[in-house]
């Protein structure tokens, strides 16, 4: 995985961020709990620390998901 700096902070951010729009099934799609879950850590072992996540995706259910 690649890092960039976020601005002048000097916090490395990985290149790819991982969407969490879709983790939480409140909309009548979307991924599980257990998939939110694989996705979230496949993508932290394989290095990334980026994520979008908002209250409301999945009316919240994503920021619970990704904690």
């Amino acid at each position: 995985m690649d890092y960039k700096l976020l601005g002048k902070t000097g916090i490395k951010v990985s290149e790819l961020c991982l969407g969490t729009m879709t983790f939480g099934t409140d909309w009548n799609f979307g991924s599980d709990k257990q998939e939110s879950q694989r996705v979230f850590d496949a993508f932290c072992n394989a290095g990334g620390n980026f994520f979008d996540t908002a209250n409301i995706y999945t009316t919240g259910t994503s920021e619970k998901y990704s904690r």
